[in-house]
């Protein structure tokens, strides 16, 4: 499977996805992957998880994307060129 390049990234860069990012840990056999479970992006959206429901911020799982929105804008990872902004 291919990584993506997302916007801002120069030709051949690899764009991160959120739990390598983060260091979350939420990733299949992740740190934390046991206590919270695997993370609904992993391992397909890491370059676009404010979209999905479930994902992790601030140490608690997310609701849907119109009730995450909000934090979504204002986390590192968003703001970043390795998040796709595409949609």
């Amino acid at each position: 499977m291919s990584q993506p390049q997302t916007q801002g990234q120069s030709s051949g860069e690899r764009a991160l996805a959120c739990w390598e990012f983060k260091k979350c840990g939420r990733e299949e056999g992740g740190a934390k992957a046991a206590e919270l479970g695997v993370c609904p992006a992993y391992p397909d959206h890491g370059h676009d998880c404010a979209y999905l429901a479930g994902t992790l911020c601030g140490g608690q799982v997310q609701g849907s994307f119109a009730s995450k929105a909000e934090n979504c804008t204002k986390c590192d990872f968003f703001k970043s060129d390795n998040f796709d902004k595409t949609y």
